[in-house]
């Protein structure tokens, strides 16, 4: 596994990953018309690649495993995982058969190095209550809980 850039050029994958991070249990609460069409969720990747935005895509040969990726939101337009306007809000996911082999760790790991080289002071995310192996993920990593929005916490890494 190595991991990449991500680019303007794998906005599909990203919006694939996201319905995936959306029915983390399997549960299929969203289609992925759903999510391309929510205007909240054009939020997260509405326009990428911003001049801000910035990501990773893990991937094994040419077959992507997974991709993490962030986006500073404004206050008047904030995501789930809000904290500040200088503060990027990630997204991520590990297609299902990959998940349990190390991929969310290295993209997490790769995302915080990539965020700290940029100059950012923190990164922030949104975890459902339930989802307990992205909190352990999370938790390992130095995100700690800052606030709740709704049936999900808000999780804060300082850099």
């Amino acid at each position: 596994m190595t991991l990449r850039e991500a680019t303007t050029d794998d906005l599909d994958l990203l919006y694939d990953l996201l319905l995936e991070a959306f029915n983390w249990d399997g549960t299929p609460r969203f289609t992925r018309d759903e999510v391309v069409a929510d205007t909240h969720t054009a939020r997260y990747l509405g326009g990428w690649r911003r001049p801000d935005d910035f990501g990773l895509v893990a991937v094994d040969g040419t077959v992507a495993l997974g991709a993490i990726w962030a986006r500073a939101l404004p206050a008047a337009t904030p995501g789930y995982g809000y904290v500040a306007d200088d503060i990027p809000e990630i997204g991520m996911a590990v297609a299902r058969p990959d998940r349990g082999r190390g991929v969310g760790s290295a993209l997490l790991a790769g995302c915080v190095e990539q965020a700290r080289g940029l100059g950012w002071r923190a990164l922030s995310l949104s975890v459902e209550d339930g989802n307990t192996a992205a909190r352990d993920l999370y938790e390992r990593h130095g995100f700690a809980v800052v606030g709740r929005n709704g049936g999900s916490d808000t999780m804060l890494r300082e850099l």
